[in-house]
């Protein structure tokens, strides 16, 4: 859990997103918002992403500055969740 949330919140390429749908919903203007352990167990979900399934959530009244925050600075905007998830991994990471 904690190395998808970096892998979604911090691998980059050219300073986007790593992932091309996180990449996608963040271009959007969407929040990182939900990380979800066996959210998806089908097998096609299995072999994918070890079941793990993301949210990304919509405030349309955020949308517009969330995307524009991101295209200009690179900045991803997340939820309390994700973050916590992301500084453990930094916490515990030899990267």
């Amino acid at each position: 859990m904690r190395l998808c949330a970096w892998y979604l919140y911090g691998e980059k390429h050219r300073g986007y997103a790593l992932n091309p749908v996180a990449n996608f919903h963040l271009q959007n203007g969407s929040v990182l918002w939900r990380i979800n352990w066996m959210g998806d167990s089908s097998p096609r979900g299995i072999g994918a992403s070890c079941g793990i399934m993301v949210n990304y959530r919509y405030f349309l009244e955020e949308t517009a500055s969330n995307s524009a925050l991101y295209l200009t600075s690179k900045q991803v905007r997340a939820s309390e969740q994700v973050l916590a998830l992301v500084a453990q991994f930094q916490q515990n990471s030899k990267l």
